[in-house]
């Protein structure tokens, strides 16, 4: 028999790379169809053009290393990462907005660590916070959902708007995310993280027509939707249950701590608004960046948790599941160092 030595991901479901990618991928189809029912048709034109940018930059790279492309290609990690960037940024950005993160997410962040198996951090998430911090105008500008909107935007008035940054009618993103009140949108976390810096109380920010019972008009449908999706990859056995488990749990702790004794936002707001879902189901369970032991996969999934609010609470991001991701992708060898399962026979007398 053959041994072969290679690095994660590994996995036992004898289900290859490409079926593993493809199962995460088909689980993310029912969050984008609710995000692109709530937020235009521009959710699906940044699918397409990631797909279309992960997929050049994959194989330019490979080609400049000289490496087979489509075996690699075929693979799904690339059009994974595509998918992911492309949800995470807002419909009307910019097109060349989501070309940079992909590029950068392909070449830099996977590919020049050696390609999937090596890379440090989740090129996807990795890619968003380069382009938070690089753009922050074209990436906090989410507009709030279509029945919201002062002017409602034909599929043709949202695609000029990508690639144009106006309609032929002369709107521009800033008009195009004007609410029914006249009010400039934003994402709720966004809105009750001002609110509660101008010393309102969370119900207070939560008055308004932007918010349900529960969370954002819109963004508590996408969360269901994203957690639908991640049960089915639980189902299938894809993904181990401790990530999402540790990271949701601990989440729901703080968020009933704060609320309870500092008046902060609720358990139901923190799960369901902003990246939470699919930051705990598709994201966070990377097999490549993520914890490899099962202790070390609790603890990684509830410091994420931990870290989501306390930025979100104290920071200076609103919603905070990349800079959690990467900064505990860096804490991974630690945590693997320490949670190794104790060795068959240790401890035995001889």
């Amino acid at each position: 028999m053959k041994l072969t030595m290679a690095s994660s991901p590994h996995n036992h479901s004898l289900k290859s790379v490409n079926k593993l990618m493809t199962c995460v991928m088909l689980a993310c189809v029912p969050g984008i169809l609710v995000q692109s029912y709530f937020f235009g048709i521009g959710v699906l034109a940044h699918l397409f053009l990631a797909l279309v940018s992960v997929s050049v930059a994959e194989a330019a790279i490979l080609k400049i290393r000289n490496r087979p492309i489509w075996p690699t290609l075929s693979d799904g990690s690339a059009w994974l990462t595509g998918v992911l960037i492309a949800v995470s940024i807002p419909p009307l950005a910019p097109w060349w907005i989501v070309v940079i993160g992909s590029v950068f997410a392909i070449i830099i962040v996977k590919q020049l660590y050696g390609g999937l198996g090596f890379n440090l951090f989740n090129p996807a998430m990795a890619a968003y916070v380069l382009l938070l911090i690089s753009f922050p105008v074209q990436m906090t500008a989410w507009q709030p959902v279509n029945t919201l909107l002062a002017t409602p935007l034909s599929m043709i008035d949202q695609l000029s708007i990508i690639f144009t940054e106006s309609t032929q009618a002369g709107i521009t993103l800033d008009i195009a995310r004007q609410v029914i009140d006249g009010a400039t949108g934003a994402t709720p976390l966004d809105h009750v993280k001002t609110a509660l810096s101008q010393n309102m109380t969370s119900s207070e920010a939560m008055d308004n027509i932007a918010f349900t019972r529960f969370a954002g008009e819109g963004w508590q449908w996408v969360n269901v939707a994203f957690l639908i999706g991640g049960l089915y990859l639980l189902k299938a056995k894809v993904i181990n249950w401790h990530i999402p488990v540790a990271m949701l749990v601990s989440l729901g702790l703080c968020s009933t701590l704060g609320f309870i004794f500092g008046g902060h936002t609720g358990v139901a707001f923190h799960l369901l608004s902003g990246a939470t879902m699919i930051g705990a189901f598709f994201i966070a369970t990377d097999p490549v960046s993520a914890s490899t032991t099962n202790r070390g996969r609790l603890i990684y999934g509830a410091l994420i948790g931990l870290l989501v609010y306390l930025i979100r609470q104290f920071g200076g991001y609103p919603d905070a599941v990349a800079f959690s991701v990467l900064l505990m992708n860096m804490a991974v060898p630690l945590i693997d160092h320490y949670t190794q399962p104790r060795t068959y026979g240790h401890g035995a007398r001889k």
